[in-house]
């Protein structure tokens, strides 16, 4: 019976989808004639699939919504400690933005050259084969991905406790309640349907531009009335440490993560090979250009020594800029960090989906609900493992281990583009970019990753190397000799029968 899941639950691929851009056809149309959120119709025979329900406009919403998420509120004191004057920062926070523009350029490439799901972890199969491919998926599920979501959710619940206690601050442990309690209800977002997790998204991004707006609004009326004092002697202290600036580089980067997210998605959105390149050239000018005004604010309230005094520079900005209404923007930021959150488990549950679909993770995260077409066991799993990340991490500890690791694998996403320009000459490019552009990252990316170990080791970049390690070991018998326990089948039927899902198939675009 659990077999014929597949087949008897599975839906029509001539149903074309209604996105968010207004396109013809609406695969979740019922008899009825009323949009539903999730589809309530199937066809005997049909596969089942992910169906491409994301447009330019929620891919624009997708990346600024991920990319503007706690890094303008974390990132500026960590990033003015470690450069040690204001010009050099705002050179990084420049050039962090030109480097996920070049990159996600380049991820274009590789998107629209192959446009199965699951952005590094697909690449690296086509370059490399099954290893590299599988390292970098038992670390991202394991590792990276749930993080990243940590980070976000314990800086929302961080600053949505603010606005509820007084002088002394909260405790930690209702902060991790709070994180726990989001991560919660964005896996409840992302696993009743696509339509809604993409909604919320696209809401909480204008919600966020129009929060960025607020803080920018303000230091130009500060400017206006004559507050530029802290924008003298911009070079003052600069540091010459090679390793403080690649540590500085990781605060900055941390702040545009979320510029290959789109990547991870590729399966499920409309005309990729003309949808990506657009979202990229949108969203990632427009966050940089962001970064750099809010940053302009901040200095007009504050001298560069409060900054890097300030663990929550944008509340001291509201205070003393906003007066009365300063309660904005903890609330600007609450919602700021809940739309990232949101969109990076939304990109994150599609990897482990990706993944396991070629046999390097439990087969069963590959399942998707057979009404609701939305990768609900892998969603679960990231979320499960996030938990667990908030109640054991702090959120600096976290940042310096992701941008390490992730670094590493964008140099590997840069090295695989390089590689199939000669191994796979003749395979079809929607979109191409000159070849400058990996390698500039590439080389980027090796300086990233080598010279923190080289001027100030830490043990998170050990912890990183030992995981690989524990990887390669893991691959052996699991995956290469493809040893399985007995349990995981019966495992296997039971999440089957509780979540209602079933194996799915690839359809390739147009």
């Amino acid at each position: 019976m659990l077999r014929n899941l597949q087949t008897s639950h599975g839906y029509n691929n001539n149903n074309d989808t209604n996105g968010d851009d207004g396109s013809e056809g609406d695969g979740e149309t019922a008899s009825n004639g009323k949009n539903m959120l999730a589809r309530k119709l199937s066809t005997k025979g049909d596969t089942l699939y992910l169906e491409r329900r994301v447009g330019l406009f929620s891919g624009v919403a997708l990346i600024v919504g991920t990319m503007i998420g706690s890094g303008i509120f974390v990132s500026p004191t960590g990033l003015l400690i470690r450069t040690g004057s204001i010009g050099l920062s705002f050179i990084i926070w420049a050039a962090c933005g030109a480097m996920s523009l070049l990159g996600a350029l380049a991820y274009a490439e590789l998107g629209t050259m192959n446009p199965s799901s699951g952005a590094e972890y697909a690449y690296l199969m086509d370059a490399f084969g099954p290893m590299p491919a599988f390292l970098f998926s038992w670390i991202s599920t394991l590792i990276l991905k749930p993080s990243q979501v940590a980070i976000i959710c314990l800086s929302f619940a961080k600053y949505a406790v603010e606005a509820f206690v007084d002088e002394c601050g909260s405790s930690d442990y209702v902060v991790k309640i709070v994180a726990v309690l989001s991560i919660l209800i964005i896996t409840y977002i992302n696993c009743y349907s696509v339509n809604l997790a993409t909604g919320v998204q696209n809401a909480f991004t204008a919600a966020k531009l129009v929060a960025v707006f607020v803080v920018v609004a303000g230091g130009v009326y500060k400017i206006i009335q004559g507050r530029t004092e802290h924008f003298r002697n911009y070079f003052e202290n600069t540091t010459t440490s090679m390793g403080d600036v690649a540590t500085a580089f990781y605060s900055g980067l941390w702040a545009y993560d979320g510029w290959n997210n789109l990547n991870y998605v590729t399966e499920e959105i409309k005309n990729p090979s003309k949808n990506i390149p657009k979202a990229i050239y949108i969203s990632i000018p427009l966050v940089t250009m962001c970064y750099l005004l809010v940053n302009v604010a901040y200095l007009t309230i504050m001298s560069p020594d409060e900054i890097v005094r300030n663990e929550a520079v944008a509340v001291t900005f509201g205070i003393r800029a906003l007066g009365s209404i300063a309660w904005v923007i903890p609330l600007s930021i609450t919602i700021s960090t809940f739309g990232s959150a949101n969109g990076t488990l939304f990109a994150a549950g599609r990897l482990c989906f990706a993944a396991s679909r070629e046999g390097h993770l439990m087969h069963v995260l590959s399942y998707i609900h057979i009404k609701k077409l939305t990768p609900m066991p892998s969603i679960i799993f990231h979320s499960i493992i996030t938990i667990v990340m908030v109640a054991s991490g702090t959120i600096n500890s976290l940042i310096d281990f992701f941008s390490f690791t992730a670094w590493i694998f964008y140099g590997s996403a840069m090295l695989a583009l390089l590689v199939m320009r000669y191994t796979r000459p003749d395979v079809p490019r929607p979109y191409k970019v000159p070849i400058i552009i990996p390698l500039t990252i590439f080389v980027i990316s090796l300086y990233l990753v080598v010279a923190p170990i080289i001027d100030k080791p830490q043990i998170e970049y050990l912890y990183s190397v030992i995981f690989m390690i524990a990887g390669m070991i893991f691959y052996v018998p699991f995956v290469r000799l493809g040893y399985k326990f007995r349990i995981i089948d019966r495992w296997t039927v039971i999440i089957q029968l509780l979540l209602q899902v079933a194996p799915t198939k690839l359809v390739l675009p147009d």
